[in-house]
């Protein structure tokens, strides 16, 4: 059974250039959660814990999206006070243009 599911896997790899042979690259996109792991128990509240996640979540949009994390975030605390509640999705990391 694991041969077959090897095979099928090395086959998938084979017939899509853009699956990698390895998971290098989801474990380095990890690495800095899983360092601070033991800090991260200390956050206080789970709201303190809800809003790291949002923290990360939107730190890793802007760096899949191509923005510099810290430009994003410095651009978002700038200007979100004044900023519309309805019109809040404006702010994510997919359409924000930064100069």
């Amino acid at each position: 059974m694991m041969m077959l599911f090897s095979w099928q896997a090395l086959s998938r790899y084979l017939d899509d250039g853009r699956i990698e042979i390895d998971h290098n690259a989801a474990e380095r996109s990890v690495r800095g959660i899983a360092i601070g792991r033991k800090n991260y128990l200390f956050l206080g509240s789970d709201l303190g814990g809800e809003r790291a996640a949002t923290m990360y979540s939107l730190i890793g949009s802007a760096k899949l999206n191509d923005i510099n994390p810290k430009a994003y975030l410095r651009h978002v605390m700038s200007v979100i006070a004044d900023y519309p509640v309805n019109r809040v999705a404006e702010l994510l990391p997919w359409n924000v243009q930064l100069g």
